[in-house]
């Protein structure tokens, strides 16, 4: 049996980084939790882990060991042409919310694999 768990993570701004993972997961504020240091998400169907931000002094300084995928296309088998679009829909709403494009990765062929992101305080990850 799978135990259940919460991705910690630091932050300057708690309460804007666990607002930005919210629309970009689907997620919502753990009801309950209420921090003036401290932010948590949760998966509103109860099936992801939640995610908890807690405020740092410090920004960040150094690339990721760990990051997050955020997978739009589903799972395979996928058609290319619509799995394209709907990672650059994403990668289009969380650049308006204040993440950065990094670069776009294709795997040996000519369709796009995925897009690398910064989120708001600089963190590295994936729409795929």
């Amino acid at each position: 049996m799978a135990i259940p768990w919460t991705l910690g993570c630091d932050a300057v701004d708690p309460h804007r980084l666990a607002a930005f993972w919210a629309l970009a997961l689907g997620y919502v504020a753990e009801p309950g939790y209420e921090d003036p240091d401290g932010a948590s998400v949760v998966d509103p169907d109860g099936r992801g882990p939640a995610i908890g931000f807690l405020r740092v002094a410090e920004a960040k300084t150094a690339k990721n060991r760990v990051h997050v995928d955020v997978r739009v296309a589903g799972e395979p088998p996928w058609d290319p042409a619509e799995r394209e679009r709907l990672i650059r829909a994403k990668v289009a709403e969380l650049a308006g919310a204040g993440a950065s494009v990094v670069r776009e990765e294709s795997y040996g062929g000519p369709h796009l694999g995925h897009v690398v992101m910064l989120d708001p305080e600089g963190n590295e990850f994936c729409v795929a």
